[in-house]
């Protein structure tokens, strides 16, 4: 980066002192045309002429071109300026302050029917309300906003790593940090932006699966499961894209993270398919627990003196009554078990 793209603070004075001059400056330069008016008629026409010209071009020319270099700031607000097509600087702070008068407040390029004539389908929708507020919404303005704001791009659908396609949102907090940079290194540094957000979030999905399983969780990042860790390299990977431009990216979330429609029912099943394998991996492993203290329980106190044969019938009724999904309709045995 070279030192005429870094922001620098432009040469500015109290606005309201300046003010108060040149309305004093205007009101001498009318006397003195006044004045000199008054001689001319007294016969004094060389002096007369000078006083005259020198009042009319003090009063009525370079006091109106002095009040051009008037401008006011408001908080969180910037006013980038050039003179004659160079950068002379950058405004920041509330108040009223005087500049030179010939500098010119530039902000990015902005479509709009006003300044185009080309009328776009989002501009039609914006300008009837546009017409009743005087083109305030389609007037590009000349200062450029400090403020912490907000984007929110369309949703996108997005293969994930392991191909399947998923529909993904996120929102980006972003603010302006070098106002030279946001100006002169891009068109439209929102525009820019957006589509740099676009650009990071493909990239970032493309590189993890949508959904994990509890053994892999532990050393695989997943979309779904590890939000944070997928939220911060999106930043950083936006952040780095969008340096050109100036801007400093503060927080990027995940909003909507979804299937596709085409493949959410299938996904569906499959989900639930590995949580009833789970769920009967787990009630198992308890059945298998509570058959063997039963026959622990047995053989400890004596109760019954069973062989290998019934041992393993028992077991296999056990297994049926905790193991089943259907509650179980017990037969009693009143002959011998022999």
């Amino acid at each position: 980066m070279t030192e005429k793209q870094n922001e620098f603070p432009a040469k500015a004075w109290n606005g309201m002192t300046a003010l108060l001059l040149n309305i004093l400056f205007e009101l001498l330069g009318i006397a003195a045309a006044a004045f000199g008016i008054a001689a001319i008629l007294a016969e004094r026409v060389a002096p007369g002429v000078v006083l005259t010209i020198l009042g009319v071009a003090a009063g009525f020319v370079i006091s109106p071109v002095l009040f051009a270099g008037l401008k006011v700031v408001r908080p969180n607000e910037a006013l980038v300026l050039t003179l004659f097509g160079r950068y002379i600087g950058t405004v920041r702070g509330e108040g009223f302050y005087f500049v030179h008068p010939f500098a010119s407040s530039v902000a990015p390029a902005h479509a709009s029917a006003v300044s185009t004539g080309v009328v776009t389908a989002n501009t039609a929708q914006a300008l009837p309300k546009a017409i009743g507020s005087g083109f305030s919404a389609l007037i590009p303005r000349k200062r450029i906003s400090m403020k912490t704001m907000t984007l929110s791009n369309e949703k996108q659908k997005i293969n994930d790593l392991l191909g399947n396609p998923i529909v993904i949102g996120i929102v980006v907090i972003w603010r302006v940090a070098n106002t030279y940079m946001a100006v002169f290194n891009v068109e439209n540094y929102q525009e820019f932006l957006s589509i740099q957000c676009d650009a990071a979030l493909r990239n970032t999905v493309r590189l993890y699966p949508y959904d994990v399983n509890e053994q892999e969780a532990v050393t695989r990042h997943s979309l779904r499961g590890s939000s944070q860790e997928i939220a911060e390299k999106l930043r950083l990977e936006i952040q780095e894209k969008v340096d050109i431009a100036g801007l400093e990216i503060l927080e990027a979330r995940i909003t909507h993270l979804a299937y596709a429609p085409e493949i959410a029912a299938a996904m569906l099943q499959r989900q639930q398919a590995s949580a009833v394998v789970d769920a009967r991996q787990l009630i198992v492993e308890g059945a298998v627990g509570m058959v063997e203290m039963a026959l622990d329980k047995l053989n400890e106190r004596g109760v019954v003196h069973l062989d290998e044969e019934r041992k393993a019938a028992m077991v296999s009724n056990l297994l049926v009554v905790l193991c089943g999904n259907r509650d179980a309709q017990p037969i009693v045995n009143s002959g011998s078990i022999y």
